[in-house]
């Protein structure tokens, strides 16, 4: 085994990586799905059938490949396929209103699509706008009557051989393509190669790579895997499940009461939920009756933790908490509070989200660039191998957000204290989370300025108590228009996500601006967030 730790820290893309469990570690299990089970040699054989299906389709190195789909096993399979024939898989959230997804799966240019059970309709809405879309694929049977032009993904690989095409894969090939909420209203697919997924999961004999004691896989490891795939905490995981060469049990989308029995069913070691789902997970009837005992690590981001729901996990859970930052643009996580500075009490360190991650470099900068001395806010900036490699055939976004130096503007305002935790204060850019996922104003207006009675409006944040943050929109009406708030929020149904849309509505007669027409969005928060130490929730 010690052998394999060696040969698996040597490998520098997941490619590798998956042949060398497949060959070395056959029999381990690596997803359980349900009543499947998937050991890394079935892993392996059935990535390579799916490889040689793309390349009898067509399907090269650099062409993207798109899933529209649930959490899946066989979403992971499909996706080591592409990445054995250089080809770069792109999830679409499967929550996005259908001009939302047509945009992504045109954007992407992707002539394949497997798409999950119940998604079909879906598909078919959009499909006259994705011209470039020549073959659906039913990731589990989907097509299976369905239609006749969805092919059922296990005929469809199982019609090739499991021999490797052994094509040659280098760690700075793109790997993996996410959409993130766009600054202007449209989508930006973030590039992720080989290297930056893998620079923070391996250990190695250097300092900079040594991992945290809670990066660790432990023996027997067990990981529920409930976040969505179409984020980087859920791809993510599952990819550092195959690296750790531990078990992943993958819910289709996260539940409550199946993510309980599944916890009582196996033994749960490592699961990631966003603070919302914590709290759901607690409010549950039956939580106070399941045995956690198995729990080593909750590890939680998207978006900060209040501190008494902290308190309440810390005490109910009896697990080790570890609160993550990071971004899609980075790959995941840079850095991480551990389980040490998590105390019931409450300190100033349980405000920050931690210190960098093992290669993380951090600073923060005024708008010039400039490096800004400890404790001064400025915009959080990160120089990492775990940075994308770019926006999607957009350079001119790619070149403001990444400078010349390999610096990424998060977008994120905050400071550093004299010992490097970092504290997140506030945001340049004009993002809202809410419930662990971000939702950028300039979406929300454009779908709310397509509405004939609309002449002006601002999207804001403001504080919410389940979800972090909600959605408002601050409305000024034609003159003569008749709008109700419900009428308002209906109209967004039609064009973006749900989670996007406004929950209340203000109308106001006039939005403020400064002399060169920018929105003050600031003036618009201000009221809501009064009291508060910070304007993020």
């Amino acid at each position: 085994m010690a052998d394999l730790a060696t040969k698996i820290a040597s490998a520098d893309t997941l490619v590798e990586m998956v042949r060398l469990r497949g060959a070395e570690n056959g029999e381990a299990g690596v997803f359980t799905f349900g009543d499947e089970q998937m050991n890394f040699a079935e892993l392996d054989a059935g990535s390579n059938r799916a490889a040689n299906a793309l390349l009898a389709e067509g399907v090269g190195k650099g062409d993207r490949v798109a899933y529209l789909g649930k959490n899946h096993h066989l979403y992971f399979e499909a996706f080591m396929g592409a990445a054995k024939v250089g080809a770069v898989m792109t999830p679409v959230n499967w929550r996005l209103a259908p001009p939302e997804v047509a945009y992504i799966l045109d954007n992407c240019e992707a002539e394949i699509v497997f798409i999950g059970e119940g998604f079909e309709d879906m598909l078919a809405k959009v499909r006259s706008d994705c011209p470039r879309v020549k073959t659906v694929i039913g990731i589990d049977a989907a097509g299976d009557g369905a239609s006749d032009d969805i092919a059922d993904y296990r005929k469809w690989r199982d019609a090739h051989e499991p021999a490797d095409p052994n094509i040659s894969i280098g760690e700075h090939d793109p790997f993996l393509q996410l959409y993130t909420s766009g600054t202007t209203g449209r989508p930006k697919g973030a590039v992720m190669t080989h290297l930056s997924i893998l620079s923070s999961r391996l250990t190695g004999e250097d300092s900079d790579t040594q991992t945290r004691e809670w990066q660790e896989p432990i023996e027997n490891d067990v990981s529920l895997l409930a976040m969505p795939c179409f984020h980087i905490s859920g791809t993510g995981n599952g990819l550092a499940n195959i690296v750790s060469g531990t078990n992943s049990i993958v819910l289709t989308e996260y539940d409550p009461t199946q993510a309980l029995e599944l916890i009582e069913k196996y033994p749960i070691s490592k699961l990631f939920l966003v603070p919302a789902a914590i709290q759901i997970l607690l409010n549950h009837p039956r939580a106070a009756e399941v045995d956690f005992s198995s729990l080593r690590y909750i590890t939680y981001g998207a978006s900060p933790i209040p501190l008494e729901l902290m308190k309440e996990a810390m005490e109910r859970l009896g697990c080790g908490f570890v609160q993550m930052y990071g971004m899609t643009e980075t790959s995941g996580t840079i850095t991480a509070l551990d389980p040490s500075e998590h105390v019931p009490q409450g300190s100033e360190r349980m405000r920050s989200v931690g210190t960098a991650l093992q290669g993380v470099e951090l600073k923060v900068i005024d708008e010039d660039g400039n490096s800004l001395p400890p404790g001064t806010i400025g915009e959080i900036a990160t120089r990492s191998a775990k940075n994308m490699a770019g926006y999607w055939r957009l350079d001119e976004a790619t070149a403001e957000t990444i400078d010349s130096d390999g610096w990424l503007r998060t977008g994120d305002a905050g400071y550093l204290d004299e010992d490097g935790f970092l504290f997140i204060r506030d945001r340049v850019k004009d993002m809202i989370i809410s419930g662990g996922e971000n939702i950028y104003p300039a979406e929300v207006e454009n779908a709310l300025y397509a509405h004939p009675q609309i002449g002006d409006v601002a999207v804001i944040g403001v504080p919410h108590e389940k979800w972090g943050e909600a959605v408002k929109a601050c409305v000024v009406l034609k003159e003569g228009a008749d709008l109700s708030e419900a009428d308002i929020i209906a109209h967004s149904r039609e064009h973006i996500a749900g989670y996007k849309c406004p929950k209340s509505i203000d109308f106001i007669d006039a939005l403020p601006r400064n002399p060169s027409g920018k929105i003050l969005r600031r003036e618009l928060r201000a009221p809501y967030w009064e009291g508060k130490d910070k304007a993020v929730n």
